[in-house]
């Protein structure tokens, strides 16, 4: 089961045709112009670029309007994509690094409340 946020999509909001290069611009996180020019490159070079840019314009489904709530969850999804085990470890870091904040307040709070620290560990 893929989440519709690791889905390649047609991005109607930024197309100049379909929304097949901005759907994989918006995927990739590469800049629509770069994947504007290689498509025009791949359809000049080759003759079938063209017929597949229509088919992928046919069969791809539109990119849900709710997808992105702000650019930089889109950044963190276009990374997901990229690099999954990446974003994994800055993800486990980050547990790690909230995880000894809140270990250190509860150890100074703990420390100077011994009423508190008697109901902590009751409840462990």
């Amino acid at each position: 089961m893929t989440s519709e946020r690791t889905t390649l999509y047609r991005d109607k909001q930024n197309a100049k045709l379909m929304g097949v290069c901005s759907g994989i611009a918006d995927y990739t996180g590469v800049n629509v112009l770069w994947v504007r020019l290689a498509a025009l490159i791949l359809a000049f070079s080759t003759g079938f670029a063209i017929p597949i840019y229509f088919v992928a314009g046919l069969l791809l489904n539109k990119k849900p309007p709710h997808l992105y709530v702000e650019q930089d969850e889109q950044k963190y999804w276009q990374r997901v994509r990229q690099s999954p085990q990446r974003s994994a470890r800055e993800i486990r870091s980050r547990m790690r690094d909230i995880d000894r904040r809140l270990a250190d307040v509860e150890t100074y709070y703990v420390t100077s409340n011994p009423r508190l620290n008697a109901e902590i560990e009751r409840l462990r």
